[in-house]
């Protein structure tokens, strides 16, 4: 018989001075979050450490900073604010070495607030959509609570907790957040049909959620025989697998099996990872171990930028000095595509903004955050076309980036490259 307890009692176990994590993305605990933050008028300096949470992040808003800060590890858009405005905090760091800040006592933890299915007759919940860095959390910190709710998909892989290991249960029944799909519009499609045309037939896949990413995936109905692995997987791959294209013969780990840390999308990809033996979810230390990633031959790393410059420097967690998200997966996947045997790291962005401001640039911003370095660097994809920077010396690049960059910045980018 298990002994449940309201989440307001549950709670009562955080106190000041303690650091908090919260689970992760879709599976972020919103009952036992509201929980924590009526607690603010009692609770001072409480560190938050997250990656990006899906839904409320009420611990962040103005007038909570004695109670409250954030110390994010990647920033959401609910926690952007308070993170430019320095009410809260980021971590520079790759995802892959996250697990280790917590095992190797870096960012030791307090408290864990998780979200976890019931426990089957075994005594085994599941993190469920989201094992990532939360598999690292449950096993150092002090005190683990967690929310426990039907309604989470049971998944295989590292996210197996025996109830025993949690201090506090508290019940729930309410839906797993989801996350709208972007309808990709015609500038994406461009860049996915780019972006699909250096996709092989059994390559193995990374990439992201967002426009980009399900337009790509739309575009790979005739390929053949596909892995994934990668940090999270949304819808696109779903409809995939059941097409055939997506089955992970020529993976060379975990052949098969579709490898991720977390998943986020609609309910339709949480309905397919449920108890699905294809499907497993791995401590992100392993999924992002670039000597992982490199075993698989002609992985294909899709990731995003914000602003490129002429010599392939690659901005993607800040608008200048404003952090913007983070480095993430990035880099992991970038480097471990590379190496890869026929690999192929791929960065894919619009040619300018929904303000007409090209993303190809002389320079970064001043303060911008490198993320994946010129050296690192190797296809930079617009709609325009493909730049193969790999090998490349300093002019040739500038040339390809502006061959791919929009039209009407073409001869601003000339002139800003080759003045004396």
């Amino acid at each position: 018989m298990l002994n449940f307890v309201s989440s307001e009692e549950a709670v009562k176990s955080i106190k000041s001075g303690d650091r908090v994590f919260i689970h992760s993305v879709a599976a972020a605990p919103q009952m036992l979050i509201k929980a924590m933050t009526n607690r603010s008028e009692e609770l001072r300096d409480v560190e938050i450490v997250h990656l990006h949470t899906e839904g409320i992040a009420p611990y962040s808003a103005p007038g909570m900073e004695k109670s409250f800060h954030i110390n994010a590890l990647f920033i959401g858009a609910n926690a952007r604010d308070a993170i430019q405005t320095g009410r809260g905090d980021y971590i520079p760091n790759f995802l892959s070495e996250v697990p280790s800040f917590f095992r190797r006592g870096i960012l030791p933890l307090d408290i864990a607030l998780i979200h976890v299915s019931p426990p089957d007759i075994h005594g085994y919940c599941s993190l469920g959509v989201s094992v990532d860095v939360s598999h690292a959390a449950v096993e150092v910190a002090k005190y683990v609570i967690a929310q426990v709710n039907p309604k989470m998909p049971r998944t295989n892989g590292d996210g197996i907790i025996h109830v025993s290991k949690i201090n506090a249960l508290v019940e729930c029944n309410d839906d797993i957040l989801v996350s709208g799909i972007a309808e990709p519009d015609e500038i994406s499609n461009k860049i996915a049909m780019n972006v699909a045309s250096l996709i092989e037939d059994g390559s193995t896949l990374q990439l992201g959620i967002g426009s980009i990413p399900n337009a790509v995936l739309s575009m790979l109905n005739h390929h053949k025989d596909l892995g994934i692995h990668s940090e999270m997987f949304s819808d696109g791959v779903v409809d995939l697998v059941e097409k055939g294209v997506i089955n992970g013969k020529y993976k060379h780990t975990r052949p098969e099996k579709i490898v991720a840390g977390f998943v986020m999308g609609t309910r339709k990809v949480f309905d397919f990872i449920h108890d699905n033996p294809m499907v497993e979810l791995l401590d992100i230390g392993y999924v992002n171990d670039t000597s992982v990633i490199r075993e698989n031959p002609k992985m294909v790393a899709i990731n995003s930028a914000i602003e490129v410059d002429i010599t392939g420097q690659v901005c993607a967690d800040s608008i200048g000095k404003k952090m913007f998200s983070g480095v993430g997966g990035q880099m992991d996947f970038i480097r471990g595509a590379s190496l890869s045997e026929g690999g192929k790291p791929i960065i894919a962005l619009s040619s300018q903004t929904y303000k007409g401001i090209s993303r190809i640039v002389p320079f970064l911003k001043e303060g911008a955050g490198v993320v994946t370095t010129r050296a690192h660097v190797h296809y930079i994809v617009t709609e325009y076309g493909i730049a193969n920077l790999y090998g490349k010396n300093l002019s040739q690049r500038a040339k390809m980036l502006i061959d791919i960059a929009h039209p009407d910045h073409r001869e601003w980018l000339q002139r800003e490259t080759y003045q004396k």
